[in-house]
């Protein structure tokens, strides 16, 4: 049986209007009870679980980079409040002859202008051959595992009319859509697999627009025994503001530092993350990457993706063999927790609260083994439209893209591209061959349309016998 999404299952189902389309329940983002967790607040240096000399050096080492800095902006930098912490640290610095007054941009210490002493200067460079990491103060790692601990129970649950409307662009089978809802709500990881070209990533997107709705909070950066962890990063962290606006296109996520804040400006406000890795992807790139010119670490994908969701995008295409991937993944998916390893040996415990989806074209058998797929407890098959799905998705494309659908047009396509060349027809050829259309039909300066000379030409130029 086929199903348009966004329409009723069944052997009658017709399409949904806007008026008619059910609208879905909503689910509590949180447990009801719990508040929603937030970064506790910053009132003195000892809130910050890092250790006073640590946070000294990082200020030297801002004012090394920075130059003359006022007491705001080295605040600002280092994500941390000026009154209680910074002011404390500076106070601290100056009387030690580290730093000195160089002159005020305004009222109040937090506007003198601070400038790093030869002493300073000495003692910068000490701290910068341990790391030249000079950004946001990070948090101590416990803290870090128990946000993400407590911001795990916010996922949201699924239900059938909600999966009918967030996925009313695609044409499933109602087998495939069956089976999608039950794998989201119950968190565990997704092996999504089936020919090329028929929507893998795009269901694996769709999946992640129902679960990760809700924001999460997470930190600049961790701390563990004094190494730095890098953690948000811009390309595959969005901002949102506190009032849930998205933040604009190219911001800091650092926000400023004023006399009165005391909120722990350590950590950002993000959407759930939604990561996607493809052929890149090697066995370094799930541990934390050491840099050895800068001696601070990256986070790998994985821990970025805590709180929201990992696409292993055409698995089995890594450089890295798929079993020794996959072996990587036993423990975390079976446990929950995952183990990073220092560049000293030390093995660190993190939680793992991460949605996986694997997405391949590669046969399952060619790539896994049968005590692997057990820990995988959802498969999912998304195969080769059927001829009603074909025509349908071919309907919507053709309308979304201001053509007129011809179904004598489609009729003469299936039969002299597909079924005469025992082709095998893919949910994304449409759109392909839709776009080839109206590229042929701009440069014969003529109406885009599903006439014969035009499929041809659009067919002759993406087709490709093997």
């Amino acid at each position: 049986m086929t199903v348009r999404i966004g329409s009723a299952a069944g052997p009658q189902s017709r399409p949904i209007t806007p008026q008619s389309r059910p609208t879905p329940t909503p689910q509590p983002a949180v447990p009801v009870g719990l508040p929603r967790w937030a970064p506790p607040p910053l009132n003195k240096i000892e809130d910050t679980g890092l250790n006073a000399l640590w946070l000294q050096d990082l200020a030297l080492k801002v004012l090394y980079f920075g130059g003359y800095l006022t007491g705001f902006r080295i605040a600002e930098i280092m994500a941390l409040p000026f009154v209680g912490i910074l002011d404390q640290i500076l106070e601290f610095l100056k009387r030690e002859k580290l730093v000195e007054v160089k002159g005020t941009g305004g009222f109040g210490e937090g506007a003198y202008q601070y400038g790093i002493t030869g002493a300073g200067i000495a003692r910068a460079r000490e701290a910068l051959e341990r790391s030249q990491y000079a950004g946001p103060a990070p948090v101590p790692i416990a803290l870090y595992n128990e946000s993400i601990k407590r911001q795990a129970t916010a996922r949201p649950l699924v239900h059938q009319r909600t999966m009918r409307q967030v996925l009313s662009n695609l044409t499933l089978s109602e087998k495939t859509f069956s089976r999608i809802g039950p794998a989201i709500n119950s968190n565990k990881s997704m092996f999504l697999y089936g020919p090329p070209g028929n929507g893998k990533t795009t269901v694996a997107r769709a999946i992640g627009n129902m679960t990760l709705a809700q924001d999460m909070y997470i930190p600049h950066a961790i701390d563990i025994d004094g190494q730095v962890v890098k953690m948000y990063d811009s390309v595959n962290h969005e901002l949102v503001r506190e009032d849930n606006n998205p933040a604009p296109p190219g911001g800091t996520g650092v926000f400023k530092a004023s006399a009165s804040q005391k909120s722990d400006s350590r950590w950002v406000k993000v959407k759930r993350p939604f990561i996607v890795v493809g052929g890149e992807l090697t066995l370094a790139g799930l541990d934390l990457v050491f840099d050895e010119t800068n001696k601070f670490y990256e986070a790998p994908f994985q821990v970025k993706a805590n709180g929201g969701m990992f696409l292993i995008d055409d698995f089995g295409r890594q450089q890295v063999r798929p079993r020794d991937l996959l072996n990587r993944w036993i423990v975390p998916l079976e446990n929950r927790i995952d183990y990073l390893t220092l560049h000293n040996g030390r093995k660190v415990e993190v939680p793992f609260d991460v949605l996986v989806v694997f997405s391949t074209n590669l046969p399952p058998k060619d790539l896994v083994d049968e005590a692997f797929l057990r820990r995988i407890p959802h498969k999912i098959e998304i195969g080769d439209p059927s001829f009603e799905e074909f025509r349908e998705i071919f309907k919507r494309v053709a309308e979304a893209k201001g053509i007129q659908y011809d179904e004598k047009g489609l009729a003469y396509l299936l039969q002299e591209w597909y079924i005469k060349r025992n082709r095998k027809m893919r949910a994304v050829h449409p759109r392909d061959i839709l776009d080839q259309v109206l590229d042929a039909a701009k440069y014969l300066n003529v109406e885009p349309a599903m006439s014969k000379d035009l499929l041809d030409r659009a067919c002759d130029a993406y087709f490709v016998d093997l």
